[in-house]
């Protein structure tokens, strides 16, 4: 049987379809593109905002028209059952918490499941350590589609990583809805922090690097363990507004003098570390002090990767209910405003990046300019010339300047 799976959205979902691919691929089916012909497409959506949902849709009718049996999961479709059922097509639609089920019902028989994943070209392999989230932001429709707060059992996890080490992945990404609540739901009550730890001594993994963190689950004991050579200097720390009168309306659980004092604090402790964000913007009540409360305080902190979004109304959340009275041109203008701001601090820091000798996982290689390519800890993009080294090892190269938007680096 060949079978495409197709995703949107959040690592999350990455990492789930990454077992689906390797379940379905150990048990005889051949993973195919969606171009190929497939007997069966299974789309995995995502519904953060209007546009993820438009592309959900559009999946679905691709699927259909390739000539696949279609089965849709993932959050667009878990809160929106009716209308994706009635899509010309659709086979069937899964829930989030029976999405591994397609497996079983594919293969006819029950699979280990959690110790199965895609060893395909992938420099990395997300792993999800859990799931749901207990909080209650009023713009976000996530919770309702994926539940509350679930780990993974932290002996799964090692199991999972163990494994990716014997297939050749030397750097795994731990990925959750909301990772900083794992182990909440464990007796006895374990944490993120334990979690590292114990990976650390019970793996040979050589890089760990760590999905979105919310601002206030980033202690010291966890920052004490980012210092250790195998956890990448990263980190993904959403800010969404820097307005503290807007945060309260996204009922954030922090102010904006909470969170530039934490971003301050890891990198004083943690001076090359990478700090990425995210910050929607247009929000219900976002006139233009508020904006430009997000804006300074975006520039004053040491944050080069910056995401941003337009504000999307999610059906059933508290915002929606909100009047959204930022028109659509202002949005737009004010995403521009922060795309350049975070250009320029990306700049910034790649510059400060050169004469560095930094640790570069290999993606892949180009034979016809002799240049390989990869992705360094602080989540940098680098170039070298040769294309000898393998992909997915780890090796030190010295960043030598810019080109084109990404470092070019010599490999020691």
């Amino acid at each position: 049987m060949k079978i495409s799976v197709l995703t949107l959205g959040c690592k999350v979902n990455q990492a789930e379809s990454s077992l689906i691919e390797g379940a379905l691929k150990s048990s005889g089916s051949k993973i195919v593109a969606i171009t190929e012909s497939p007997d069966v497409c299974i789309i995995n959506t995502c519904t953060v905002t209007s546009k993820s949902d438009y592309q959900s849709r559009q999946l679905i009718r691709k699927a259909h028209r390739a000539g696949a049996r279609v089965i849709v999961t993932g959050c667009y479709s878990e809160l929106n059952r009716e209308n994706v059922s009635a899509m010309e097509g659709v086979e069937a639609v899964v829930g989030n918490k029976d999405k591994l089920g397609i497996i079983n019902n594919l293969v006819g028989h029950n699979m280990d499941i959690p110790l199965s994943f895609q060893s395909n070209a992938r420099s990395r392999l997300f792993i999800k350590v859990q799931d749901g989230c207990n909080y209650s932001c009023s713009y976000c429709a996530i919770p309702k589609a994926r539940g509350a707060s679930r780990s993974v059992d932290p002996q799964v996890v090692i199991q999972q990583v163990n494994k990716a080490v014997s297939h050749g992945y030397n750097e795994i990404v731990l990925t959750g809805i909301h990772l900083g609540t794992y182990g909440i739901d464990s007796i006895p009550k374990v944490t993120l922090s334990y979690l590292l730890k114990t990976i650390l001594k019970q793996t040979k993994i050589m890089r760990i690097r760590l999905s979105s963190l919310e601002v206030r689950e980033i202690n010291d004991e966890l920052l004490d363990i980012l210092g250790d050579k195998r956890v990448c200097k990263h980190l993904h720390i959403p800010l969404q507004s820097g307005d503290d009168k807007i945060l309260k309306l996204m009922n954030r659980a922090y102010d904006s003098k909470q969170f530039s004092l934490k971003i301050k604090q890891i990198f004083n402790k943690i001076p090359e570390i990478a700090i990425g964000t995210d910050v929607i913007v247009g929000f219900p009540g976002e006139e233009e002090a508020e904006f430009q409360n997000t804006y300074k305080l975006l520039d004053s902190l040491p944050i080069p990767y910056l995401h941003i979004f337009p504000f999307s109304a999610r059906n059933g959340t508290m915002a929606s209910q909100m009047p959204d009275n930022i028109p659509s041109v202002v949005k737009k203008d004010r995403v521009h405003a922060l795309e350049s701001l975070g250009s320029k601090k990306k700049t910034e820091y790649m510059l400060s990046q050169v004469n560095k000798t930094l640790d570069v996982l290999i993606e892949g290689g180009r034979n016809s300019d002799n240049m390989s390519y990869g992705t360094s800890g602080n989540y940098l993009k680098v170039h070298m010339p040769s294309n000898s080294h393998a992909c997915r090892t780890i090796i030190n190269a010295r960043v030598e300047g810019i080109e084109r938007g990404r470092l070019v680096g010599t490999p020691i």
